[in-house]
């Protein structure tokens, strides 16, 4: 992973850290969506880098770069990378890559295969700008219902400037290109996490699963939340999440 430079991202610090997480948001999400997990975890001894992933080509840059500085800051401590959504996809094939970089790999509600979609016009219309404008935004089909069942959280996405709902047809595609390398990957060399939410609005946990048994790692777990929507880091009962990523992340660590 090659680095060019300083890069802007959040720090939620620990004095003494036990383990470095670095967090890796989804589609239309921003690094202020951690807040609930990394306070959490600061609580507990460990220190969480973020930063804002706008673009799809930047993801993997911005991710090497992020982890640059957080091993310079936190010599010799284990790192995890953590990715939700479409951010999971990326964090998988960034650990498949460069495996000897992260101590473990956290994937909450994996965007391997999408359950809404544009309309067929809408396809069309994506299609075509590939050819004459591919920097041509088009919206999002979700909403911030889909994402969580706590109805403060929901008011405030929707107030959240940095929320955004609409993407290049140039991103589309590279994202689509991202969940097909994702689901023929199988050699992956750090110990692996899933966790899935039981009713999820946006992906399917199904194509998840499939994915996670294909994995030829020994030491994988996929855990799954019965009721729970899409996004696990900011859903009611979100703590319950916490507490196995913490008892997984724990037991690596003592490894």
């Amino acid at each position: 992973m090659s680095e060019n430079g300083p890069i802007d991202y959040r720090q939620w610090a620990y004095l003494s850290p036990g383990a470095v997480f670095l967090l890796v948001h989804g589609l239309g999400a921003h690094a202020g969506r951690w807040d609930f997990l990394v306070d959490f975890f600061a609580t507990r001894g460990f220190i969480s880098y973020a930063a804002d992933l706008r673009d799809f080509r930047d993801y993997y840059n911005k991710i090497a770069r992020l982890r640059g500085s957080a091993a310079k800051d936190n010599p010799g401590k284990p790192i995890f990378l953590i990715g939700e959504s479409f951010g999971a996809i990326v964090s998988l094939l960034t650990a498949s890559r460069e495996p000897d970089l992260f101590n473990g790999l956290i994937c909450i509600s994996p965007a391997f295969a999408n359950r809404v979609r544009p309309a067929p016009i809408e396809q069309l219309k994506i299609a075509a700008s590939l050819f004459y404008n591919p920097n041509k935004q088009f919206k999002l089909p979700f909403d911030s219902s889909m994402c969580t069942r706590d109805t403060d959280y929901i008011k405030k996405m929707d107030e959240d400037s940095r929320e955004y709902r609409t993407v290049s047809s140039r991103s589309i595609l590279d994202i689509l290109l991202a969940q097909a390398r994702s689901r023929g990957l199988k050699d992956i060399k750090p110990p692996v996490l899933f966790l899935l939410a039981g009713e999820d609005k946006l992906v399917d946990p199904a194509a998840a699963r499939k994915i996670f048994n294909g994995l030829e790692v020994k030491d994988k777990t996929l855990i799954e939340f019965p009721g729970m929507y899409h996004s696990l880091s900011i859903e009611l009962g979100k703590e319950k999440v916490f507490v196995e990523m913490l008892k997984w992340v724990e037991q690596r660590i003592a490894t």
